[in-house]
């Protein structure tokens, strides 16, 4: 691995972290390193889910006090998660890169649309949320098949359904946003190690950039306003994707 890669992967899982903490989005940017790096679409999607891993983890902790009130609703959402994410990891190893990555182009500008529109799909504050209502459950199948297949901007994803199955406090669905990502990662992830679908060295220069990058992004926050970090993300998101159209 040259220089410039090992700069270029450094920088991009930095700043991935970086707009996590303030908006969200970092995928787009560590699966877009990667790609650039010369890794294959799949290891490269494959790679990008261990190294958003430890941020999932962060963030549910952080939300402790929010997600005591939601175990119940937490444990039954998880199985789901886990069955909808095993499925989606499945299909994508099934794949070959060139159908895959035929694929990718179509995917980035759909998880571009629903991030940018992110603000608006957000759930209102309101009282008490049961997600795990049988239209919860199926939505939250849906998004975690996804989350398992391809994972950029699944986060807005699941906070929509889980705000339009439910309702409730924005804080509270957050919390349980956070912890059922944890259970989709962490199955995806099996999945593709099992499969040898993931590159270590590649993961090892990213995640503690994505670590640092996630404490920066927290004092960044009081300075940078969502918005400009927001369509910067969309920016590289809508560029990944005209880069897919033009290469493929």
């Amino acid at each position: 691995m040259s220089i410039a890669t090992l700069v270029l992967l450094f920088a991009a899982g930095f700043l991935s972290g970086v707009v996590n903490a303030i908006a969200g989005g970092g995928t787009f940017l560590t699966f877009g390193a990667m790609t650039l790096a010369g890794l294959p679409p799949i290891a490269a999607n494959a790679t990008s889910s261990i190294t958003q891993f430890p941020g999932y983890i962060t963030s549910t902790l952080a939300y402790r006090s929010e997600f005591a009130s939601l175990r119940k609703s937490a444990l039954i959402l998880a199985l789901v998660s886990a069955v909808g994410a095993l499925g989606g990891a499945l299909f994508l190893i099934s794949l070959s890169n060139p159908a895959f990555r035929a694929m990718v182009p179509w995917l980035l500008i759909a998880a571009t649309i629903v991030f940018a529109a992110g603000p608006k799909l957000r759930p209102k504050q309101a009282g008490e949320s049961h997600p795990a209502t049988p239209l919860g459950l199926a939505l939250q199948g849906l998004t975690s098949f996804y989350g398992g297949f391809f994972g950029a901007g699944m986060g807005i994803m699941m906070l929509a359904s889980l705000g339009l199955a439910s309702g409730g406090d924005y804080h509270r669905l957050n919390a349980l946003k956070n912890f059922l990502s944890i259970v989709i990662a962490a199955v995806a992830i099996l999945v593709f190690t099992s499969a040898g679908a993931v590159s270590w060295t590649h993961a090892a220069v990213m995640v503690p950039a994505v670590a640092i990058g996630g404490y920066a992004g927290v004092a960044l926050a009081r300075k940078v306003p969502q918005a400009v970090l927001r369509w910067i993300v969309v920016a590289a998101g809508l560029g990944l994707a005209i880069y897919y159209f033009v290469t493929g």
